[in-house]
């Protein structure tokens, strides 16, 4: 497997404090099938800077140390953006830090209770600069997981989704939960992916999360998810993407609830 989203560069953001715990967490991740991770670290301003040099020297200070430990992992670069409006001026700067580098594919996040009115013109203007935004946890957004089709909407424009493994066996409470397998179930999911924070639940959540998608859409489906979309990223090359399926406002999670209330 190949996990796209992964906080382990020891130091820079909230993720793996240091070099032991970047370590453990990649020995974590063999053990569960991962061999491939791209070390996305947050890049939120005033928060987490972030730039190129700095995620590069630190992927290949990481795999130095991986290699040194005898840890059968490579690491790639990459970066979680929060999204603001001068996304599209970084990439035509070039300046994002994209998923291994291809200048294909940018990991994008959302606040968790709000879509910022300038979201549709930043993803439009990086799609049109040939930058496919990746939307991370897309079912952790309040607003997305309350009305679903404005995440079809995007995805109709071009814009990929990942969903966290977590997410999928209730790691983020049961709203989250219902929000990730109603996006899996209609087709608007390309990637899931471990969010991983260091060593701990997040990662371990992978092999549950996997058993969860054979059930939902089968091994086959499972594998575009976790290994062969992933690799077409690292390959810089376009995803396999299927028709998603329109969605009516009553079939996300608030509205089945309504649903049942009225039985």
């Amino acid at each position: 497997m190949i996990d796209i989203h992964a906080h382990i560069l020891p130091g820079v953001d909230d993720g793996a404090g240091n070099g032991a715990e970047a370590v453990e967490a990649a020995r974590l991740a063999f053990s569960l099938g991962v061999e491939h991770i791209v070390a996305t670290p947050h890049v939120i301003p005033g928060v987490y800077r972030n730039d190129r040099n700095t995620v590069l020297e630190a992927v290949a200070g990481l795999q130095r140390l991986l290699d040194e430990q005898g840890v059968s992992v490579q690491v790639f670069p990459g970066a979680e953006y929060y999204v603001e409006p001068d996304l599209p001026e970084k990439a035509g700067r070039g300046e994002l830090v994209t998923l291994n580098n291809q200048g294909r594919h940018v990991l994008v996040e959302l606040p968790i209770q709000s879509i910022p009115g300038y979201v549709d013109r930043v993803l439009f203007d990086l799609l049109v600069q040939g930058v496919t935004p990746v939307l991370a946890h897309p079912e952790r957004n309040a607003v997305l997981a309350k009305e679903p089709d404005r995440l079809y909407q995007l995805i109709q424009k071009g814009v990929l989704v990942q969903v966290t493994a977590g997410s999928l066996v209730g790691m983020f409470g049961r709203e989250v939960r219902a929000a990730a397998v109603l996006f899996v179930r209609q087709r608007w999911v390309h990637f899931v992916a471990s969010d991983l924070h260091g060593p701990g639940g997040r990662l371990s959540s992978f092999l549950e999360a996997v058993d969860v998608l054979d059930g939902m859409v089968g091994a086959e489906a499972r594998k575009l998810l976790v290994a062969e979309n992933p690799r077409r990223v690292l390959d810089g090359l376009p995803v396999a993407v299927g028709e998603p399926l329109a969605v009516s406002r009553r079939t996300g999670f608030f509205g089945r609830m309504t649903e049942r209330g009225r039985k």
